[in-house]
């Protein structure tokens, strides 16, 4: 997934290509011995113990499963909002596998397992995000995490049970907009955020009310931020120095929106709908006086009825419809772009009664999206994509545990209408390209004993290529090079093996993953040194106005990691002392040219101590990212940071009022970070939050 970024100018020496080897060299192996070291001992001491109850996950678990063989991380409640960032990446940075595109502080998009665009599907309460977030860094994804009750993340390929666009991983944001269960009374709840690196001026409200029979949900957000502070830099712009800064520029950003929705409950069913909006005004980090103003207007409908015992148990439908824009402004106030993109999709899952030994679920999904462009930087024509897909889940207790297959097909059929006007030709006649897919998953969870789970999944995988991966032929301003696609791409390959080791009983839990991701044919963005003009064609190096000519490439890659997450609780009293542990690590490898794919984060461990005592929570956090050397000759390296974040909050209130003030200081040694998951035109524009105090206050009734 190569980046189209400026070429430097040092030999790079070819990687050499390497199996399954995920070397676990000192500074790797220490924190997973310490881990292990420090919650094995209370093994035997917990034999007993219950393991803790925890709620059953909804992303690509459709039989509810206890123990579901795909990892999933989940943010809710407290977490959830001392985590809350501006934007999801923002806010999902950090879990395990996880990373964030990080084109400054207002567009950022979840990277899992460092696969990230179209390779990582964004979901809205279960249904697609259509906007052009996949398309362009520096287009926001149009979720914002104030109104968010959880969050899902589905680490490795979901694309069973969520299409191609789902190979990398899966984010589920849920806002209960269509209420899922019936409400007794009325309740809410409201939150107000200040202060931080941007100086943010947030707060988002919601109410909910209902009896037996119906559930009504409304909530507002608004958030107002100025330019980023950081720490004193130089800011890089096209291998240029600029002024020294200490804050982002253009990076300041208002928000806001709305949603109403309703659910009607009827014997064993529900059917509901829910009408949102979000508005954002943000700067471009890429270009000094470029401001984007979106709009996104949706329609969800989503419906479940219940019938246990049945030849059907269950039967659940997700629909929605999207109307997504945006517009790029310049600094004179002309429109320079116009984005527009609109799609529905409508998803149907069943269940089925045990047949002999299996219990399963079948579905369908359709999708269908218009996207077009117009201006002077539009570098893509209008399309349409249209994709259905039929998949089934089957699972059967076998060998002691509990297996599960499933399969995908589906058809996906992706064109370009052409020149808009055949007067100024740019991307030729009308076109079209169709494309059968078929993705298959295998998995098996074995329980050790009562508190120790063993998994193995395994899946191969197939996606189409997107629009701009097709049809893409022009100056993509953000990126600052001309990106040209190859209508002739056939279908993205790749076979997905994971082995996961679990222990969870009432002292703590500890969960150990290796990871193997190996395409076939992986559609990278690629350079080899050409440079062209503004219109496409070639000129030397070095000419006046040359533009690095980036093509959409199919390319043999694989990619390797390790997870690991741990938990445990130290004492009770008098105050309850917990600790956690996160490390994970990615490498990748074209294996066509021996060198690592861009943009991937380097090993990254995060330590958390945290401390309560009656409505008292304080806690201390350790991050440290490793400097990044392995990047193609293209990139540059990364330098590697630690920083430090402290956090404190007391619940105040009592009876039916339960109030939450929250306080955190991020980044308290205000060190100097850059993120290597950011592509490289923007990494020297956007370093990381310097130091910053944010509070806030949260308040249900």
């Amino acid at each position: 997934m190569s980046a189209p970024i400026a070429p430097r100018s040092p030999p790079h020496r070819r990687a050499r290509p390497h199996r399954i080897a995920i070397p676990l060299s000192i500074p790797i192996a220490i924190p997973i011995a310490i881990a292990i070291a420090v919650l094995w001992p209370a093994t035997s001491q917990a034999q007993t113990a219950t393991a803790p109850t925890q709620t059953v996950v909804i992303t690509g678990n459709p039989l509810s499963a206890a123990r579901p063989a795909l990892p999933v991380s989940t943010l809710s409640g407290d977490e959830l909002v001392l985590r809350r960032g501006a934007t999801l990446g923002e806010t999902l940075d950090g879990l395990p596998g996880v990373s964030s595109t990080w084109f400054g502080p207002n567009a950022n998009r979840p990277v899992i397992r460092g696969l990230d665009g179209d390779r990582v599907r964004v979901l809205s309460n279960n249904g697609a995000s259509v906007d052009a977030s996949a398309l362009s860094y520096d287009h926001a994804l149009p979720i914002d995490p104030l109104i968010l009750t959880r969050v899902e993340v589905l680490r490795g390929p979901g694309a069973l049970l969520y299409g191609g666009s789902a190979i990398g991983g899966v984010v589920n944001a849920l806002d209960n907009r269509i209420p899922r269960d019936r409400l007794s009374g009325t309740s809410g709840t409201a939150e107000l955020r200040l202060g931080g690196a941007a100086n943010e001026r947030g707060g988002a409200a919601l109410i909910e009310s209902g009896n037996d029979r119906f559930a009504l949900h409304a909530d507002v957000f608004s958030r107002s931020t100025d330019a980023l502070r950081v720490p004193l830099h130089t800011p890089i712009q096209d291998g240029l120095p600029l002024d020294p800064a200490r804050e982002v520029r253009n990076s300041a950003a208002r928000t806001s929106g709305g949603a109403f929705g309703g659910s009607l409950f009827f014997g064993p069913g529900r059917i509901g709908l829910s009408i949102d909006s979000y508005r954002s005004h943000y700067g471009v980090v890429a270009e000094a006086d470029v401001t984007i103003d979106m709009q996104r207007d949706r329609v969800g409908l989503a419906g479940e009825w219940l019938a246990p015992g049945s030849a059907i148990p269950a039967l659940r439908l997700n629909a929605n419809l999207t109307d997504y824009r945006h517009q790029e402004v310049e600094g004179d106030g002309t429109v320079g772009t116009r984005f527009a993109s609109r799609g529905h999709e409508v998803r149907l899952e069943m269940e089925h009664a045990r047949i002999g030994p299996l219990r399963g679920v079948l579905g369908a999904q359709l999708e269908d999206s218009d996207f077009s462009a117009l201006g002077e930087e539009a570098f893509v024509p209008g399309t349409r994509t249209r994709k259905l897909g039929w998949f089934a889940l089957e699972q059967m207790d076998w060998a002691g545990g509990s297996t599960s297959a499933g399969v995908r097909l589906e058809r996906a059929r992706v064109g370009s209408v052409g020149d808009a006007d055949p007067a100024q030709p740019k991307f030729g006649a009308a076109q079209q390209r169709q494309f059968a897919l078929r993705s298959l998953s295998l998995a098996h969870v074995l329980p050790l004993g009562p508190h120790s789970t063993l998994s193995a999944n395994l899946s191969a995988n197939e996606r189409a290529p997107t629009y701009f991966e097709l049809f893409a032929d022009g100056v993509h301003a953000a990126t600052g090079a001309y990106e040209r696609g190859d209508p002739t791409l056939a279908k993205e390959r790749g076979r997905n093996l994971e082995l996961a080791w679990q222990w969870k009983a009432e002292p703590g839990q500890l969960r150990l993953a290796v990871y193997s991701t190996r395409f076939a044919r992986f559609i990278a963005l690629d350079t080899d040194g050409s440079k062209v003009d503004t219109a496409g064609a070639p000129v030397p190096a070095g000419a006046a106005d040359s533009l690095p000519l980036y093509r959409f490439t199919a390319v043999r890659a694989r990619l390797e990691g390790v997870e690991l997450e741990a938990h445990k609780l130290l004492a009770r009293s008098p105050w309850t002392l917990e600790a956690t542990a996160r490390l994970d690590t990615t490498r990748s490898i074209n294996l066509d040219t021996g060198e690592p794919l861009a943009r991937i984060a380097p090993w990254r461990l995060k330590l958390g101590l945290d401390a309560a005592q009656g409505p008292w929570r304080a806690g201390v956090e350790l991050a440290h990212a490793a400097r990044q050397n392995r990047v193609p000759a293209s990139d540059e390296p990364t330098a590697g940071y630690t920083l430090v974040n402290l956090s404190m909050s007391r619940r105040l209130g009592g009876g039916q009022r339960d109030m939450l003030w929250f306080a955190r200081l991020h980044n308290a040694g205000n060190r100097l970070a850059y993120s290597a998951s950011s592509i490289q035109t923007i990494r020297g524009l956007s370093p990381l939050p310097g130091r910053s105090l944010g509070t806030g206050l949260r308040i249900g009734f």
